[in-house]
């Protein structure tokens, strides 16, 4: 028989946990909750880490845990500090007892991992808020007294300068002093009193994360979290995050807002025994090698369909992170994640690596990325290996250092009717992707990958099948808008000039060179590239064996995307002949990938046909070109969020 419990301010974890006599705490509910219970938190700031101790038995059968409704409920991994003495100018001092953070004290573990490339050694996983707003750490306690702001930064993965999103923050800084008794905080709070403003600092890890895995079907829904001192997260390294599933089953994240993650807000990712961070720390072999190894590991301890994954996120907003909104490797297959809104990942810059986005998925294998905001980050959307089933549908990305990247994965994957709105719409480092009714507005790269080869898999299995080198192409193209810039970056198709356009002709030139050589034949015909329909404006450039719909570079789009209050409209003017003569693509038309030999297919394995647009609105019979079916010749403006 199901219970209720309630968690309250007025509560004792003394009492049982009745509507009458509440605890106080939501780790007293966790720990007496069992499968099919229902545990409910009232208005309040709780400061805790919440472990579950047990999951639910089924998606029918699981533990939930909820804001009462129309409360605000406030999970923190910070406590208040109150006790600021004042040293000299605006500079302030605080003295902690080590014994408030446990086994993990923030100030003395430092952000290192693999992948980890700036700085080094040096950023701790400590922070200090002001009413809300993070503190930048001073590299050495001098710094304190004379803070230079930040204006501009390098941006280490496009070695571009870019500008620094809130300069005044960045006068904001603390240095922590940690000896085997105290942690003393020192802090520069400019005119702020800290004793009279809210003043917070970094004690845990988390906010609500199981200490085991094996925790399945848990539901978390309408709370509050922040401020947990999360640390960085690769795909070969423990993937624990602000909250998360830690190699579970079925969870189902909704309805929260959710920030100031160190490094990653929600985890779905994997854990230590398959591999932590060995390149950092053994130096004898490349990261790549350990995250082959950390596949084959996952599998030997139960990595399936059966036992991992299935997880739910949807509705949250998730913003002010260091690392990912999201992060998942190997935990994350077969889930989904839509409606949320994703913003200022990774725009603090404290600290820098290869594995940084707002959603960050490895082996995101079946996993439906769908109706998402995300804009404001360092990168908007990054699939890493094996993305093979999964689909990337009706999102919009906006203002992003780049929006998708898609790397060393050979499909089917599918990419339709979203909305890339940033000046770097596309990182392409994979092969089998479908692109179809798609709206970039920013450059796209094609690089192929021939010094690593990645796993493939059973098609809706983890299962692996095999591993490839990715040879570039095999994709598909079709009915998308492409609007270039001022620049002279590549938008649209033209990079698969030389390509084959079927895998019958790729077949018979392959055959053509003879039966001498093996690989090496494979290595010198480019894969087939299917693109049709497209439409290039604003000097975006088609592929040169392409039928193409409608092909004026010289034509100004004026493509826009522009919020207004709470709402974000896109706004494009699209020449005379803008119709409606497109087909509508399905399993059928999309074909089969070449590695993978498989098709693309809904999770379940019944065909698919893309048949809906961004808003969801049926399409019959043709389709136009681009994400949105109701956009006509002339002057557009439409509301996409």
């Amino acid at each position: 028989m199901s219970t209720v419990y309630h968690v309250s301010k007025n509560g004792s974890d003394a009492h049982k946990g009745s509507q009458e006599k509440p605890f106080l705490t939501i780790g007293a509910a966790a720990f007496v909750a069992h499968a099919g219970d229902t545990v409910i938190v009232h208005e309040g700031v709780y400061r805790e880490w919440v472990k579950p101790k047990e999951g639910g038995l089924s998606d029918a059968r699981r533990i939930t845990y909820q804001a009462a409704a129309g409360e605000k409920v406030v999970i923190k991994g910070s406590e208040r500090l109150q006790n600021w003495e004042h040293i000299e100018g605006s500079v302030w001092k605080a003295v902690l007892d080590n014994g408030i953070f446990g086994d993990w004290n923030p100030y003395k573990e430092i952000i290192i991992g693999d992948w980890m490339i700036y700085p080094h050694r040096r950023v701790h996983l400590g922070d200090v808020y002001l009413n809300g707003m993070s503190f930048y750490e001073a590299e050495h306690y001098d710094v304190l007294f004379d803070p230079k702001p930040r204006t501009e930064i390098l941006d280490h993965w496009t070695n571009e300068i870019v500008p620094v999103k809130n300069v005044e923050q960045t006068k904001y800084v603390w240095f922590a002093d940690v000896d085997d008794v105290h942690t003393t905080m020192y802090a520069n709070f400019h005119s702020a009193d800290p004793n009279k403003e809210i003043v917070e600092v970094n004690v845990r890890k988390c906010c609500f994360y199981p200490n085991k895995t094996g925790v399945n079907y848990i539901t978390v829904r309408g709370f509050e979290m922040a401020h947990a001192a999360t640390p960085w997260a690769p795909p070969t390294g423990d993937q624990p995050g602000l909250i998360g599933a830690n190699w579970s089953k079925g969870w189902i994240i909704e309805e929260n807002v959710i920030h100031d993650a160190k490094c990653s807000a929600i985890s779905i990712g994997k854990e230590a025994s398959t591999g932590d961070n060995y390149r950092t720390f053994r130096k004898d072999k490349p990261g790549y090698q350990y995250q082959l190894e950390a596949v084959f590991a996952a599998q030997k301890i139960g990595w399936s369909k059966e036992k991992i994954g299935s997880h739910i996120i949807r509705n949250n907003v998730v913003y002010d992170c260091g690392q990912n909104g999201v992060v998942g490797h190997l935990g994350c297959v077969f889930s989904e994640i839509y409606g949320n809104h994703i913003y200022n990942i990774a725009l603090k810059r404290e600290f820098y690596g290869h594995e940084i986005a707002g959603i960050k998925l490895h082996a995101a294998i079946d996993v439906q990325i769908h109706h998402n905001y995300i804009h404001d980050c360092s990168l908007g959307t990054w699939l890493d290996w094996q993305a093979q089933g999964t689909r990337i549908s009706k999102n919009l990305y906006n203002n992003n250092n780049r929006d998708l990247f898609v790397e060393v994965s050979h499909g089917p994957y599918i990419v339709d009717h979203n909305i890339f709105g940033s000046k770097y719409a596309l990182d392409n480092h994979a092969q089998g992707g479908a692109y179809v009714n798609n709206l970039f507005a920013g450059k796209i790269i094609l690089r192929k990958m021939l010094n690593r080869a990645t796993p493939y898999h059973a098609p809706h299995s983890t299962d692996v099948a095999g591993y490839a080198m990715v040879y570039g192409a095999d994709d598909r193209f079709y009915s998308n808008i492409f609007v270039g810039g001022k620049t002279q970056d590549t938008v649209g198709t033209a990079l698969y000039n030389g390509c084959t356009v079927s895998l019958d002709e790729y077949i018979k030139t392959v055959d053509a060179m003879g039966m001498g050589l093996d690989l090496e034949v494979f290595e010198k015909v480019e894969q087939p590239a299917y693109i049709a329909d497209n439409a290039y404006f604003n000097g975006a450039k088609a592929f040169d064996k392409e039928i193409v719909t409608i092909n004026k570079p010289d034509f100004s789009a004026n493509f826009k995307i522009e919020m207004t209050g709470n709402e974000v409209f896109l706004t494009i003017d699209l020449p005379n002949d803008f119709s409606q003569n497109c087909p509508v693509h399905d399993t059928c038309s999309l074909g089969r990938v070449r590695i993978v030999d498989a098709d693309f297919e809904k999770p379940d394995g019944s065909p698919i046909t893309l048949d809906t647009d961004y808003a969801d609105q049926p399409i019959a019979g043709k389709t136009t070109v681009g994400p949105i079916v109701g956009l006509k010749p002339g002057s557009n403006r439409v509301k996409v969020w």
